[in-house]
């Protein structure tokens, strides 16, 4: 047995149709399109912009999100590549498993759970933040020890709760709540770009990229939180300066995480061929704009050494008098973080999912919901994880773990388009990368490049994270994978052959 054996896509898309582990088709375009930008927009402009701005970039936070861009357009084209061709849940891991072999789909895997995981946690706290400001504003404040920063922040616990049985009653109906909580969102984002250019000084965008400052550091000029790029080359940690911009692209990369959450829902789709590629660039492009857009705005309406960190938005308004704008953009927030958390959370599900019905984890949480087809195990298991880490985890040492694993699977992704292109030419591909390998290719050194302006701290917390993944796979993934067992779905095999659904074991091994 090989830790490279490779799963046919043929098989992988005959597993879509075991009738006790197949989903419900439900998406359109227009549905994965609100999908990308409900999860895409929230972070990036609700808790992210100031905080980046004050603290590394200044009025360059743009350039940041932009450089944050061009690394996931490139990305973005390659998981349109992929979920055209291999219209299945799973994402990165599911592509990886039939170009890259199981042990690497495996880490990618593994790091998408991080992802998903951690993202959804932290967004969470994002949202309890924002519904304390709210609450304040509305005279009803919530108790100290129970909100956010609390003892325990249980709006963030309630609020993934309630999610969680949502997603269990079924993804259509999840798509339904979205697309209301994104209209209310979008709104609220374009008013704030209106309204705030009536606000804007040109004497902020002075310095548009402040000069080099030292960064906080140890009395032996070494700090755990300093890029491990600035460690690695023995520069001096900074912030602002260019150096500030590229560490802030690492950062704001969090904000477009989401994107690549579209392609976990490929089997729900109703034409992936067609409509994966659309919900995934088309988001995607949304959401740059409007991130540009926003930080152009706030950072012209208050210098950047003012700018609070923790609620950039509302605070820029306060700043200039507005503070009914201050309740309006908490509200929105409110509305708008909830669409990120609930899509991080179904993409969490599917990742499992999918590692489930290949039995790298233990298949038995994989049944489908006889009423709901959802994978409503596997719902209650992602719920229960994210409601204990908001709740209890500060959000400052997750934020960065979340774009290590996400840039680690964009990685992988990229390499794995130009595998695939080799190993199998005879694909049918609805969308191309063009320019492949060179686009590819110039995606995983970008990626690559991004990771090394994550903190010393991140990239330990991570290795660790990489080896507990490992120590799990081969205790048991590696044994109890079925292409190491040969052994199709456990239900009911004569009745789904008969369906013309069974499994085909020639194509279980590679």
């Amino acid at each position: 047995m090989s830790i490279m054996r490779t799963k046919s896509i043929e098989q992988s898309i005959a597993d879509t149709d075991e009738p006790e582990y197949q989903l419900k088709k439900s998406l359109t375009a227009l549905d994965l399109t609100v999908f990308g930008v409900g999860v895409v927009i929230g972070a990036g402009i609700f808790t992210l912009t100031g905080r980046v701005a004050h603290q590394m970039t200044g009025p360059a936070i743009v350039l940041s999100f932009i450089v944050a861009a061009v690394c996931c357009a490139l990305a973005a084209m390659c998981y349109a590549e992929f979920a055209s061709t291999v219209p299945v849940s799973g994402s990165a891991y599911t592509f990886s498993y039939a170009s890259l072999g199981e042990l690497l789909a495996w880490i990618i895997g593994w790091d998408l759970i991080l992802e998903m995981f951690l993202g959804a946690s932290v967004v969470a706290q994002g949202w309890s933040a924002y519904l304390g400001v709210l609450m304040e504003k509305l005279g009803m404040p919530i108790p100290a020890a129970i909100g956010y920063g609390g003892v325990i922040d249980l709006p963030a616990v309630l609020l993934i709760v309630a999610l969680g049985a949502l997603i269990t009653i079924g993804i259509k109906e999840s798509m339904r709540v979205n697309l209301v909580l994104v209209g209310v969102k979008l709104f609220i984002v374009l008013f704030v770009i209106v309204a705030g250019i009536m606000f804007i000084n040109p004497a902020n965008y002075t310095p548009f990229i402040p000069p080099a400052a030292a960064a906080e550091a140890s009395a032996t000029g070494f700090s755990w939180t300093q890029p491990l790029l600035q460690w690695l080359t023995g520069a001096a940690p900074t912030a602002f300066g260019w150096s500030g911009v590229f560490a802030g692209a690492a950062l704001v990369f969090f904000a477009y995480i989401g994107f690549d959450v579209v392609a976990t829902t490929a089997e729900e789709a109703h034409n992936p061929q067609k409509d994966l590629p659309i919900g995934i660039i088309a988001s995607l492009t949304i959401c740059t704009i409007l991130y540009c857009a926003v930080a152009v705005v706030v950072t012209g309406m208050v210098n950047y050494a003012d700018i609070d960190p923790k609620a950039a938005l509302a605070s820029a308004f306060v700043h200039h008098g507005q503070t009914w704008m201050a309740t309006l953009i908490s509200a929105g927030a409110v509305a708008g973080l909830t669409t990120v958390v609930l899509t991080l959370m179904i993409g969490a599900t599917r990742i499992i999912f999918a590692m489930s019905r290949d039995n790298l984890l233990p298949i038995g949480i994989a049944s489908v919901h006889p009423k709901f087809r959802t994978p409503w195990k596997i719902t209650i298991i992602v719920t229960v994880v994210c409601a204990v880490t908001a709740g209890l985890t500060p959000i400052g040492v997750l934020e960065e773990m979340v774009n290590i694993g996400t840039l680690t699977a964009f990685i992988l992704v990229s390499i794995a388009v130009v595998v695939l292109r080799r190993q199998r030419p005879d694909l049918p591909r609805a969308f191309k990368v063009p320019w492949s390998p060179v686009l590819p290719i110039l995606s995983a050194v970008i990626c690559f490049y991004l990771t090394l302006n994550l903190s010393i701290e991140t990239w330990l917390r991570f290795l660790i994270w990489l080896a507990i993944g490992i120590v799990v796979y081969f205790a048991y993934g590696y044994r109890n994978a079925r292409l190491s067992t040969g052994k199709a779905l456990p239900h009911d095999i004569e009745q789904a052959m008969a369906e013309g659904h069974g499994p085909r074991p020639s194509d279980d091994h590679s």
